[in-house]
């Protein structure tokens, strides 16, 4: 399935469209991890968007509805923390990435991401970027995309498991999160291929 998929993106991609692709979650401790593809809508202002680490919780929401609401494209891929440690949380990035890429409405000309490392199924139609989400709109609006999923998705996850706060730090290596932890051990939702000791010694 894979691969058909990818001879069909490679050879039915529309001209002039560019699409960004950022994660968000891939150093959490719990949770999924969460990839999004965006072609922004070309009567979009691009300096409109930074990276979703530069700026607030209200303006990513802000500029979240902004993209849900304009005729951007929004492709978003999910995969859960069982995931992740099956398979490890490089290799669930990477598919992530792929699958969002797959559920845009349209196969685009040119594919950014972000970092280092382009996912296998996609090589030859994408380039890596390192720090696009700080440089190239369409990964910064990917990076909004992916955060602000990700962040609601650890919010609810934050109402089954109220006492490690996720609504507060999503997840990620924080004290708050580490005496959690050390209080009631880890959830159903936490990453079973972290070593939490190691984790906890170098933050």
């Amino acid at each position: 399935m894979a691969t058909t998929q990818c001879l069909s993106f490679r050879n039915t991609a529309v001209k002039n469209l560019t699409a960004g692709v950022d994660e968000a979650g891939r150093g959490a401790l719990a949770g999924p991890v969460v990839a999004a593809a965006v072609v922004l809508d070309s009567e979009l202002d691009p300096a409109l968007f930074k990276d979703s680490k530069s700026i607030s919780a209200r303006e990513r929401d802000r500029l979240f509805m902004i993209l849900l609401e304009s005729k951007s494209l929004i492709g978003v891929g999910v995969h859960s923390h069982r995931f992740v440690d099956k398979l490890n949380v490089l290799g669930a990035t990477m598919s992530a990435m792929t699958r969002a890429v797959y559920r845009l409405p349209v196969i685009p000309h040119s594919i950014l991401i972000d970092g280092n490392r382009v996912p296998r199924p996609l090589q030859g139609s994408a380039k890596a970027i390192v720090k696009g989400d700080a440089t190239v709109p369409e990964i910064s609006a990917a990076s909004i995309v992916a955060k602000v999923t990700r962040d609601r998705i650890m919010t609810l996850l934050g109402q089954r498991f109220p006492q490690y706060q996720f609504a507060v730090h999503k997840g990620y290596a924080t004290a708050i999160h580490y005496g959690a932890l050390a209080q009631w051990g880890p959830c159903a939702v936490h990453r079973k291929t972290f070593n939490l000791t190691v984790q906890e010694s170098l933050f």
